[in-house]
Parts: structure tokens; C-alpha cells; sequence
């Protein structure tokens, strides 16, 4: 990665840094290691508000270069700060939200003079303004995705399960170079690609916050699929991930198996109505609250209110912010003043499920322009009979 992109990103962050009055942040979780380094490594970096950032590495698989120090615990780090003239910080950030507690208490008891700050937030809102190099991997990452999604037609076979439909779904999408290696984003199983998801197996409440839930396989991971042989009249959701040097982008189709009640083809519409509203109105400056407010009115008045998303256990919003992880700021739910600023990428989903049948509806990832938003996912949108 090009070092101008590296250094807008982290300079996005010390902005913010020197907002709070913050010296210095040392960066450990690997999400925020990419963001700010290009690529994951197992250690740690050092970002003061004026001067170069320092890597700290335990395992240097063949890193080398300028400011990179090989280290085998985090004690060592004030050391090599203190041989490198670095003044210790009066105020340091670190990522309390993210850290396993163990690894905060200890990094902190590294800096017993300094005041140490949760600096989630900042390295959140930061991320949230993607830069165009990142808004173009996300672009690359829907390319990829619309191409795998298009040729599941072509494995489908009558008499599938959704387990073994998910399968083939999977290779699609890591046969098209879009399927990343997500897993090393999460501290929680929470964390997972997406789902294939059909019949009354949707309306199956999970742990989860999601749009729809999922018995899943076993009680280790109890969402999406479990096995549910793929039958006439069923729909099929497939939402999965689509992934472009960790960007992820986020996309949902429904496919049929033969035809579906004219009830579905019509929860379908509303579904799209209710994009097309809240691509309409999605633009710098307004409200995420707002968006939500609008999905909400269009599906009560098509009549789908106490189906949209989900039945018995309802997801409490319409869309969430996309980037190096699949759950960014901002969120299009209840209560949410955060204003779109230009910059910022989400995935929009209503869905409805209908009990019996299956579930219905959409999802596309967009960014937010100077005039609007773009849609970053293009692929057919109605429902694609198998």
C-alpha cells in the first residue's frame, strides 16, 4: 500500500487525538494494525501526535524497515521508546473497547505516569470516513461479490439443503477472490460471513442481532442454516460478505425454489420501495434516526410492519456502516443523531420474513457522495427463480 495513503489515515486519527488532548496511542488489535500499518502483524504500533510511528513486532516474519523493532513482550516497548528519545505520554489511548481486559491492564501498567484513555471511539470515527483508496477496494470488493452471486443459479441442484447450497456459495465467492479471511476482525464468534437462509428456519430467533436469525448447525454458532432441504415454494436469502484486501462490502439476493406466494413477491416490492426511499433521501447531513423512521412508515403501511426484520424476535434497524469490518458506524436505527457525512459507507438491508415461506427483501452497499449516495453492489434485485 501506497505510504500518502497510510499517513492520511493516521493522521485522521492524531487529528482527533489532539482534540482530546491525547500524546499518544499504541495500537494492538489487528483491524486498527491494517488500517494503520497495511497489513496485519503480531505486535504493536506506537503512534505519537508529532512524531514517526514505531512497529513493534513479536513475530517479524521478514518485517523489516525504518522505525521497526523486534520485540518478544510489550515491557520492552518504554525501553525502545525511551532509546529513541520519545518523552513518555502524559495522556495515552488505548483500545479499551477491543482489547481482551488482561492485554488493557497490562499495556496500561506499562505507562504507571500517564493518564490512559479508551480511545475506541476515535479510532471507530475515524474509520468511519473512508478515503477514496479505501471507497475503491470496497468498490473492487461488490465487483467480485455481484460476479459470484450471479453464477448461483448455476450450482443450485433440486433436492439440496441449505447447508450444502451455503457450500457452493462459499466457493463461488472464494473462486471469484472475495471471500477474506474475516475471523482474525473478531474478539466473538458474533463474527461470521453471512448465511444462506430458507423456509421457517428465518424466522428462527438467534443471540444475534440480525435481520433474520437461523437455527444453525449446532449450538457453538446458532445462526443461519441447519439443514433445511430446499423445497417448492421456499425462497432462499443468501447473504455473505464480499471481501477486497479486507474491505468488506456487504450484499444480500433472494433466489426461489419454483414460484412463491403473490404475498412474497409483494413483501419483495416493499422491500425495494423502501431502498429506493431511503437511497433518495440518504445525503450529508442527514439523520440515521431518520432513514429508519422512513423504512418503518413504508412497511406499516404495505401492512408488514410485525414481519420486518424478522417475526418473532425483530431487528431494531434498516442498515449498518460497512469497512474493515462487517458492523462499522454509522447505524440506521432508532435513536441514532449521527449525521451521513461524505465519505461514509453502509450496507442498507429491509428484509421481511414470511412464516412458511421464507424470507424476502434486499441489500446493497453504498457510499455517501457530496449530493447523495452511490450503490457500490450491483446485481439483479428481484427474485431470481432457481
Amino acid at each position: 500500500m501506497l505510504q500518502p495513503e497510510l499517513k492520511l489515515r493516521r493522521d485522521k486519527i492524531r487529528y482527533l487525538m489532539a482534540q482530546q488532548g491525547i500524546d499518544a496511542a499504541l495500537i494492538a488489535c489487528n483491524v486498527n494494525l491494517l488500517y494503520t500499518y497495511g497489513q496485519i502483524v503480531s505486535g504493536y504500533l506506537y503512534l505519537p501526535l508529532q512524531s514517526p510511528a514505531l512497529l513493534f513486532v513479536k513475530r517479524p516474519n521478514n518485517i523489516k524497515g525504518e522505525h521497526i523493532f523486534s520485540i518478544r513482550k510489550p515491557e520492552q516497548i518504554v525501553d525502545l521508546l525511551k532509546e529513541n528519545g520519545l518523552p513518555m505520554p502524559a495522556k495515552l489511548m488505548l483500545e479499551g473497547n477491543e482489547l481482551p481486559y488482561a492485554d488493557y491492564i497490562r499495556l496500561a501498567a506499562l505507562f504507571p505516569e500517564s493518564e490512559v484513555v479508551n480511545g475506541t471511539s476515535i479510532i471507530r470515527e475515524a474509520r468511519s470516513i473512508k478515503t477514496p483508496m479505501e471507497i475503491e477496494f470496497l468498490r473492487r470488493s461488490g465487483k467480485l461479490h455481484a460476479q459470484a452471486y450471479s453464477k448461483i443459479p448455476e450450482v443450485y441442484r433440486p433436492g439440496m439443503t441449505d447447508r450444502e447450497l451455503s457450500i457452493e456459495v462459499e466457493r463461488l465467492m472464494r473462486l471469484e477472490g472475495c471471500l477474506g479471511i474475516f475471523r482474525v476482525f473478531g474478539q466473538t464468534m458474533e463474527i461470521f460471513m453471512g448465511s444462506v437462509l430458507t423456509g421457517d428456519n428465518a424466522s428462527a430467533p438467534s443471540p444475534y442481532d440480525f435481520a433474520l436469525g437461523g437455527e444453525g448447525l449446532d449450538p457453538s454458532l446458532p445462526g443461519g442454516m441447519n439443514g433445511t432441504q430446499l423445497k417448492e415454494g421456499y425462497s432462499v436469502m443468501v447473504d455473505i460478505g464480499g471481501n477486497f484486501y479486507g474491505y468488506m462490502c456487504d450484499m444480500t439476493r433472494v433466489f426461489s425454489i419454483g414460484k412463491l406466494s403473490d404475498e412474497a413477491y409483494a413483501a419483495h416490492q416493499v422491500c425495494l420501495e423502501v431502498q429506493e426511499k431511503i437511497a433518495s433521501m440518504a445525503a450529508p447531513g442527514v439523520v440515521c434516526e431518520d432513514l429508519y423512521n422512513a423504512a418503518i412508515d413504508i412497511v406499516t403501511k404495505a401492512g408488514f410492519a410485525d414481519r420486518f426484520m424478522g417475526v418473532s424476535q425483530q431487528a431494531r434497524f434498516v442498515g449498518h456502516g460497512i469497512g474493515l469490518e462487517i458492523n462499522e458506524a454509522p447505524v440506521l436505527a432508532p435513536r441514532m443523531s449521527q449525521e451521513l457525512q461524505p465519505g461514509m459507507t453502509f450496507a442498507l438491508e429491509p428484509k421481511i420474513v414470511l412464516p412458511g415461506v421464507g424470507p424476502v427483501g434486499i441489500e446493497n452497499s453504498w457510499v455517501v457522495t457530496e449530493g447523495g449516495v452511490e450503490k457500490l453492489t450491483l446485481c439483479e434485485e428481484g427474485i431470481i427463480e432457481l
